[in-house]
């Protein structure tokens, strides 16, 4: 198993990396030179975005790597003692169309259940909970995902639109939601846009003491991830387990 990290010497890689015997890590002089070595088959999965900007990065991805989903995205994985959740999209997607957000609900469960092996548990939020707050865009797009993945997906469970304390808290379902699937157990969390999206990850990030993979890069053929520049030892270490899980699977 090879992962290409262009920013291997950065100490936080360095110390990352330490924790995998298992695994072979390649350098690489900048992101083209990485991304050469995956087309080349030099390296099986690559991480990079200590030290480049998520654009760049993306775009070095995109330009080079096939797809195998309709489109492409980004989860989180947050991960704390007491929980562990897949968010999406935080990272890549501004305003997904309602076939968008359904390629990633689908990647992102996909992602969560081969990291994890639980049952994917998907909240789809919103700042009203089953049209409390009137119409909203956001509602025609959560309904058709709604119906696609309870049909593809019958072992899935999904639920939504929702307000997060319903998501995520017992107490708040069992008046918020009480005949949800979820009963405030949900453990995917999917945001309409990419500002909602970006700022919980960071919230659980800053406030919740979560660790957080990512984002992993979802829907081409190879596993990718993008760290944020801010990402600390313990968030690159998951973010590999992460690229780990899918490269085994």
């Amino acid at each position: 198993m090879k992962i290409v990290f262009p920013e291997l010497e950065n100490p936080i890689a360095k110390s990352a990396t330490q924790h995998f015997s298992d695994i072979d890590f390649l350098s690489a002089d900048n992101l083209e030179a990485a991304i050469k070595m995956l087309v080349t088959n030099q390296a099986d999965s690559m991480i990079s975005g200590l030290d480049y900007t998520s654009r760049d990065v993306l775009l070095a991805y995109k330009q080079e790597i096939d797809l195998k989903s309709n489109y492409f995205s980004s989860c989180f994985i947050c991960k704390r003692e007491d929980r562990t959740i897949a968010l999406a999209d935080g990272g890549v997607n501004k305003h997904p169309t309602k076939e968008h957000l359904y390629t990633i609900i689908e990647d992102t469960a996909n992602t969560f259940q081969t990291f994890t092996s639980n049952q994917p548990k998907i909240a789809l939020l919103s700042y009203s909970t089953y049209g409390s707050g009137g119409k909203n865009s956001d509602l025609e797009k959560y309904q058709f995902c709604l119906e696609q993945i309870k049909t593809n997906h019958p072992n899935w469970l999904i639920d939504g639109e929702m307000q997060l304390d319903a998501a995520v808290n017992p107490i708040v379902a069992a008046k918020k939601t009480p005949n949800s699937p979820l009963k405030g157990h949900a453990n995917i969390l999917i945001t309409p846009d990419l500002n909602s999206g970006n700022i919980l990850y960071k919230s659980l990030e800053q406030f919740g003491n979560f660790t957080i993979a990512g984002p992993i890069i979802q829907g081409f053929q190879i596993p990718l991830a993008d760290l944020s520049r801010g990402s600390t030892v313990e968030d690159v270490i998951l973010t590999i387990e992460v690229l780990r899980s899918q490269l085994l699977s």
